[in-house]
């Protein structure tokens, strides 16, 4: 069961509203209730959803990929090291701390425990081998980004651990049991232990009911250290705000933006970005280093498990990359980068 069944699920399905944000002054696109890109992106009816449910050529993915769960190398590191775990899910180790975007570990990207979304494979890295955990980032609240179940055991194994999303998302966050988490802006920024971090603009949307429709912020993050700029582009299209998070920061070390979950473009260009897109990133933010990632766990849309990978080698080759400026990684795989 793909996304399309949660979406027809939901349309049928009661749930709360999240809570209201409550600033007298917001950055990102926002009407008192509802947050917008900056680009605008057209909203998919019910009828949109039927469409891409019955008409598109969706894929098989396998059912199940054996792999083995890899051990982080180090338990801190003062250059700069990235771990790929699964999905959007990576270990950031730098300046001495562990950083862990969107941690994703449950075995559906769902509401339910019964349907929905099913990874197909184990994470890269068992989440009881994972070093100690400073800084969790949480870039939006969609169910494979913001895992309330994995977050819960996260606060179990790491409860002090720092926790940093979009303006709106603290109550879900804090029901989990973390209670130090910070809500941030666009723009806004904010420091841990000397490592600058910037929630930074992305052209996508929230939600995690039918009725609470971009009422929290999604964004990314940059992260700023010793080791220069890092990018964690979260879930994004193509947008403006490319040339603006260059313009801001001129250059990166490393760039960790998603290559899957694009297909089909008449529905997903507007929240997606295809791999050729990526590699658009990649050269206009001037990234020293990008590695790949939301794809290969669970099947949201419509390509093949392989696509992604493939895609990638060939936009970068069309544009003339290395192929060690932009990989695609290896499931628990830690890439050293200075």
């Amino acid at each position: 069961m793909d996304l399309r069944i949660i979406l027809l699920a939901l349309f049928m399905a009661g749930c709360s509203a999240s809570a209201k944000v409550e600033r007298a002054q917001v950055n990102a696109p926002f009407d008192g209730e509802r947050f917008y890109n900056y680009d605008p992106r057209p909203e998919r009816s019910r009828w949109d959803v039927w469409k891409w449910r019955f008409s598109s050529n969706k894929a098989e993915w396998p059912e199940w990929v054996d792999s083995t769960p890899q051990k982080i190398p180090n338990g801190r590191v003062d250059g700069l090291s990235v771990t790929f775990i699964n999905h959007s899910t990576f270990l950031i180790q730098t300046d001495g701390l562990n950083i862990l975007t969107d941690p994703f570990f449950s075995y559906r990207a769902s509401p339910f425990t019964w349907a929905g979304p099913k990874r197909v494979r184990d994470a890269g890295v068992r989440m009881e081998d994972l070093p100690p955990v400073d800084v969790i980032l949480i870039s939006h609240n969609h169910y494979e980004h913001m895992d309330k179940p994995a977050l819960e055991k996260l606060h179990g194994l790491f409860p002090d651990a720092a926790v940093y999303t979009g303006l709106g998302n603290v109550p879900d966050i804090r029901e989990t049991g973390f209670k130090n988490v910070t809500e941030m802006d666009w723009w806004e920024e904010t420091e841990f232990k000397g490592l600058k971090i910037t929630f930074v603009p992305a052209r996508h949307f929230s939600a995690r009911t039918l009725w609470d429709r971009n009422m929290t912020l999604w964004g990314g993050f940059v992260l700023t250290g010793s080791s220069g700029n890092i990018y964690f582009a979260g879930d994004t299209a193509k947008g403006s705000h490319d040339k603006m998070i260059a313009d801001k920061f001129g250059s990166f070390e490393l760039a960790l933006i998603p290559i899957g979950a694009y297909e089909p473009r008449w529905f997903m260009k507007y929240s997606h970005v295809n791999p050729e897109e990526s590699v658009q990133i990649h050269q206009e933010i001037n990234s020293k280093f990008s590695i790949g990632g939301h794809f290969g766990t669970v099947q949201l849309t419509d390509e093949g498990i392989d696509e992604p990978a493939a895609d990638l080698v060939k936009a970068r080759e069309a544009a003339g990359l290395a192929e060690s400026e932009f990989i695609v990684p290896e499931f628990g795989a830690t890439y050293v980068v200075r």
